[in-house]
């Protein structure tokens, strides 16, 4: 029975002295606890927590805490981690744990192998020196024999006097200078010389020339190696027949729309980028003349790396020249305020050197244009060095205000506030989103275009130029050389020697020349002569005749060649002769007023033959006996009288007019005894000029020009005769060839 009453308990909770019993279902009291806790530092013990039998839950007091053994904040677990029984933990068996070890020792030694391989092949390759160049491989290409774009041209502005930089050579009052090239093996490269007496093999040098034969990218110029053989220390680049940005800037004739601009900073941003990302770290030199253009219009970075080799370059320019400073022009602020900047310079002031070259390539008015502001390049470094106003380029430009934005940012005073390469690369890109929608090769083509563009309107100009060149060379050919003679050297036809049976050969100089250049200076004589052959060209023009040849005071004249003209010739030779003879008689002599230039002249007819002798300067030649004879005319004639052989006398009788009187017999070297006349004059038998001289009959009346106004036109001009000296200049010298030139 008492089971059954205890029964009757279980499960219920009913009010008891100390409180409410609660009976579980097993007949036990569901009791509550209070867990105590002792304060190491009172040894009081306190309530911390208390067990709620009821809702089987602990409950902690607030702002009390448990001071567990050993420092630990936390209860200790209430199992064991392996379990009671060791079931939770799983032994592994020795061969599995053996497998690990061995396993990480494999990785830990192929870890180790692949650095000490690295290592290994990196001392091979600096020691292999890949980069050395053989002086015997280079084939240099003689200065002789350049064409075209076999050197880079470079033309720089009048200002400067001793222009030399990193890329290019020494330019001076705008010459045209040039970078050397040669071909190693079967490549044409650039030159760039190492002015340095002796280069010591360092390994931090032989590291950076492996880095530098190993770093390839499409905007950075490829280094082929160094000859480093005294005395013959030189690097070897990439070529690029276009020349430097600066080149294609600075010539007006090439054409640069926005798009083609904007390629090229978008080229300049894309190498740069790679070069700071690269072990080379920056560039330390970057200027639009380290910036060439290759063949297929990309332009490339150019001069970066081996500062310890290019450092030279710079310290070697004056430190007071236009050059020097005009190079710092590209150079950031903190640079230039440093005594001893980093020859490898740095990525920020690279930054302000491209927004330098940024400026250039929109104005296309040099390096850091100021405007109307009168600063040389010492003036505006100075500036900036000093941080004078934050002196700039001027930004008043037509451009977009992206473009100039970019600019102000590159260059701002504070590096840390300056961009890097490639957040300009985003930029750039945005600006040259047209291009950069197309593939590589509509790019290509874009640039090709334009190139061709550009060269159609070059060769339009320069065929004009070529044209008018040509055309003066042609008419100073005429007056060389007789018109039928030179229309076929124009042709390209080869003139053969041609024998004419009957010509008139005139020949004059002037009696007493030699003594009266040895009274007259160099300077009067060349005055005298320019006055009197130019008064005998304007008389000679007025007949049938050609002039072969002046030399000194002997004047040489033909007539009936290269144009055959029938028996005209001796009349011709004779009516020039006559009106020569009359001109001298009124020229005055500049210098010596009061004194009569004495003219003596001979002539003679007979067969010669005539042609062209030479190449380089062809000159239209007389060869034969009679050339000979009228030469002996003249030097046994006498002043102010016309010497006639016996055959031109023959010539002249057929007409009838000319009146002659017999000399007689002379003595004529190389020819005996000869029968000679002077020609008097010519009869009025038709209407006459104021000489006295019948014209022919298809020609105007001629008339004598007054040589002493010409004279006096003259007097003031440069001579235009080139004589030989006054020393050396003979009456009687014979004259076989002739150039037509005065």
């Amino acid at each position: 029975y008492g089971l059954s009453i205890t029964r009757r308990m279980w499960n219920r909770t009913f009010e008891g002295i100390t409180g409410d019993v609660n009976i579980d279902a097993n007949g036990d009291r569901i009791a509550d606890y209070s867990l105590l806790d002792m304060d190491p530092e009172t040894a009081e013990f306190k309530v911390v927590a208390n067990y709620i039998g009821l809702k089987h839950s602990l409950e902690y007091v607030p702002d009390a805490r448990i001071h567990w053994a050993g420092g630990r904040q936390n209860p200790p677990p209430d199992t064991p981690v392996c379990g009671f029984d060791n079931s939770l933990c799983k032994t592994m068996p020795g061969y599995a744990i053996l497998s690990i070890v061995l396993s990480s020792v494999v990785v830990v030694l192929a870890i180790a192998s692949v650095f000490i391989y690295r290592h290994y092949k990196l001392e091979a390759e600096i020691a292999s020196m890949t980069w050395r160049v053989n002086y015997r491989d280079i084939v240099r290409v003689p200065p002789g024999k350049l064409r075209g774009s076999v050197y880079s041209l470079v033309r720089r502005s009048s200002q400067c006097t001793a222009f030399s930089d990193d890329a290019m050579s020494v330019c001076d009052m705008g010459r045209q200078v040039f970078v050397p090239t040669a071909f190693y093996k079967g490549n044409k490269v650039a030159i760039k010389s190492v002015k340095k007496a002796r280069i010591e093999l360092s390994r931090p040098l032989l590291l950076e020339l492996k880095r530098m034969k190993d770093l390839h990218h499409d905007h950075l110029v490829r280094f082929y190696g160094a000859c480093i053989d005294q005395p013959d220390c030189f690097l070897l680049t990439e070529y690029c027949p276009k020349g430097s940005l600066q080149d294609i800037l600075e010539n007006d004739q090439f054409k640069l729309d926005w798009m083609f601009r904007y390629s090229l900073m978008h080229d300049i941003v894309k190498g740069m980028s790679y070069l700071h990302a690269s072990e080379i770290k920056s560039h330390g030199s970057l200027k639009s003349s380290n910036c060439v253009v290759d063949s297929r219009f990309v332009l490339k970075i150019a001069d970066f790396g081996l500062r310890s080799l290019r450092h030279c370059d710079d310290s070697c320019s004056g430190s007071d020249s236009y050059a020097f400073w005009r190079k710092l022009l590209w150079t950031a602020p903190e640079l230039l305020r440093m005594r001893q900047p980093p020859p490898e310079g740095t990525q920020k002031g690279d930054v302000y050197s491209f927004a330098i070259i940024v400026h250039e390539i929109v104005t296309r008015q040099g390096p850091f244009y100021v405007g109307d502001l009168p600063l040389g390049p010492k003036e505006i470094v100075e500036g900036v060095r000093n941080g004078q106003k934050c002196l700039r380029p001027t930004t008043e430009l037509a451009c977009e205000e992206e473009v100039t934005s970019l600019m102000k940012r590159c260059w701002a005073e504070d590096p840390a506030d300056r961009p890097d390469f490639t957040c300009l690369k985003a930029t750039i890109r945005r600006l040259n989103k047209d291009n950069e929608s197309n593939n590589i090769l509509d790019n290509l083509l874009t640039r090709m275009e334009q190139y061709a563009n550009n060269l159609e309107a070059l060769v339009e100009e320069r065929t004009a130029d070529y044209l008018e060149e040509k055309r003066k060379c042609e008419e100073l050919l005429y007056q060389l050389l007789p018109k039928s003679v030179a229309s076929q050297l124009i042709l390209g036809q080869s003139v053969v020697a041609e024998t004419y049976d009957h010509v008139t050969i005139y020949f004059s100089d002037i009696v007493g020349f030699t003594s009266l250049s040895a009274e007259s200076t160099p300077l009067q004589v060349v005055d005298l002569l320019n006055d009197l052959y130019t008064c005998f060209d304007s008389i000679i023009e007025n007949f049938d005749v050609y002039k072969v040849e002046t030399i000194g005071d002997a004047y040489m004249v033909v007539s009936g060649l290269p144009m055959r003209n029938g028996n005209q010739h001796a009349r011709e030779i004779a009516r020039m002769s006559l009106a020569l003879l009359n001109a001298v008689l009124t020229f005055t002599i500049r210098h010596r007023p009061k004194d009569q230039l004495k003219l003596r002249i001979g002539m003679h007819t007979g067969p010669c033959v005539a042609g062209v002798v030479g190449l380089k300067m062809p000159r239209y030649c007389l060869f034969g006996d009679t050339v000979n004879t009228a030469s002996r005319m003249e030097s046994n004639g006498q002043a102010l009288k016309i010497h006639v052989s016996p055959y031109t006398k023959e010539v002249l009788d057929t007409f009838g007019t000319f009146e002659l009187e017999l000399r007689g017999e002379v003595e004529m070297k190389g020819k005996g005894k000869m029968t000679t006349y002077w020609l008097q004059g010519e009869k009025k038998t038709s209407p006459t000029n104021q000489l006295g001289l019948t014209p022919n009959n298809v020609s105007a009346p001629i008339s004598t020009p007054n040589c002493n106004r010409h004279v006096n036109s003259v007097a003031n001009s440069k001579p235009k005769v080139n004589s030989k000296s006054t020393n050396e200049i003979s009456a009687t010298t014979p004259l076989l060839q002739g150039d037509g030139s005065t």
